[in-house]
C-alpha cells in the first residue's frame, strides 16, 4: 500500500502531480452533501454509494468544498481522477481518498465505479471513548491525499468490509438513535490511519533500500569504469534489470546510469590530461579505449574540447 498527498503549501509528495488553475473563491460551491445546501452547526454522519450522485452527473463531481465536514471516498473497483485543491491525483481501486474540511475537491469516475462516500462531522467521532484514538483521526486528516492499496492487500478487504457494514447499518430504520454507525465510522478512520502510517513507513524503507542500491552502484562504477562494463553487468551485480537500474539512478540523481558512468570516465580523463604528460593516444589506452580517435570524439562530446585543446587550455591557465 502506498500513500500520496499534495505538497504542503507554500508536500508531497506530488509530487509528480500536475497543477490545475485555481478558481476564484466565489466560484467554488460549498455543500453539506454534494448538491445540498450546508446548514451551519449541522452534525452529519452519512454514507452512500459513489454511483448515487455521480451516475446522475455522468460520473463527474464538479470541484466543491465542505466546511466543517470530513470526507473519505472508498473506491473498491474502478478509478477516479481526483482534484485536491491545486493538485491532481489518479486513484485506482482499491483506494481511499481523504478530504479534510475546506479542501476543494472534485472527481471524474470511470463508469460503474464501485465505492462508497463517507461524510461526517468531527464531533460525532471524537467524543466519548474515541478520545483515546483521537491521534489517529488527526494524523489521517492532516492533509488531503490518496491511499492506494494493492488488490491482494488484506487491509483493503478489511476496510471494504467495514465500509459495507457501515452502509448497511446506516440504511436500517432508527439509525439516528443507534450508536453502531458511529462505532463503525470510528473503526474506518482508525483502520485508515493505520494504513496511512504503514504506507509512510514502507515508503521510508523503500527509499532507504533505493539509496543503498544507488551507493552500491556508485562503488561499482568507481571500481570498474576503466573496464567499460556494460550497464547489463552493473545491473546484474545489483540484482536488477537494466530498466530498473536506470529508474533507480534517475530517481536518485536525475541522470541515467550510463550518464554517471560516462561522467566518471570523463573526470578521470580530465585529471590525467592535466596532471600527466602522456600523449592523448596513450591516455586513451589507459582509460580503456581501444581506439584513440573514438576517445577523442567521446571527450569532445562531453567537454566541448578535444583532449589536446583541453590540455593546452589548462596549461595556458597555469
Amino acid at each position: 500500500m502506498k500513500t500520496s498527498s499534495p505538497p504542503p503549501k507554500p508536500a508531497p509528495a506530488l509530487p509528480s502531480s500536475a497543477k490545475t488553475s485555481r478558481r476564484p473563491a466565489a466560484a467554488i460551491p460549498s455543500f453539506a452533501l454534494y448538491g445540498e445546501s450546508a446548514t451551519p452547526g449541522q452534525e452529519v454522519l452519512h454514507i452512500e454509494e459513489v454511483e448515487s450522485r455521480s451516475r446522475l452527473n455522468r460520473w463527474e463531481i464538479e470541484p466543491h468544498v465542505h466546511h466543517g465536514l470530513y470526507q473519505v471516498l472508498w473506491v473498491l473497483q474502478g478509478s477516479a481522477e481526483v482534484v485536491l485543491d491545486e493538485w491532481r491525483e489518479a486513484a485506482q481501486g482499491p483506494a481511499a481518498i481523504v478530504v479534510p474540511p475546506g479542501v476543494v475537491h472534485g472527481f471524474r469516475f470511470a463508469p460503474d465505479t464501485d465505492g462508497l462516500v463517507l461524510t461526517f462531522s468531527a464531533r460525532l467521532l471524537v467524543e466519548g471513548e474515541f478520545q483515546s484514538v483521537g491521534e489517529a483521526f488527526r494524523a489521517l486528516f492532516t492533509a488531503p491525499g490518496v491511499l492506494q492499496f494493492a488488490p491482494e492487500d488484506g487491509a483493503a478487504a478489511r476496510l471494504d468490509a467495514l465500509f459495507r457494514e457501515l452502509a448497511a447499518e446506516f440504511a436500517l430504520p432508527g439509525t439516528a438513535e443507534s450508536p453502531v454507525a458511529g462505532w463503525l465510522a470510528r473503526a474506518v478512520v482508525w483502520r485508515l490511519a493505520q494504513a496511512s502510517a504503514q504506507g509512510r513507513q514502507a515508503q521510508g524503507e523503500r527509499a532507504h533500500r533505493h539509496q543503498a542500491l544507488f551507493t552500491r552502484f556508485l562503488l561499482l562504477v568507481e571500481q570498474h569504469f576503466l573496464a567499460h562494463w556494460p550497464l547489463e553487468r552493473y545491473a546484474s551485480r545489483l540484482g536488477l534489470s537494466t530498466q530498473r537500474l536506470n529508474r533507480l539512478v534517475r530517481a536518485e540523481s536525475g541522470r541515467s546510469a550510463l550518464e554517471l558512468v560516462h561522467e566518471r570516465l570523463t573526470r578521470e580523463a580530465c585529471r590525467r590530461l592535466v596532471y600527466t604528460a602522456a600523449p592523448a593516444a596513450n591516455l586513451a589506452a589507459e582509460l580503456g579505449f581501444e581506439d584513440a580517435a573514438y576517445f577523442s570524439r567521446f571527450f569532445k562530446r562531453r567537454t566541448g574540447l578535444s583532449p589536446q585543446r583541453y590540455r593546452q587550455a589548462h596549461r595556458a591557465q597555469d
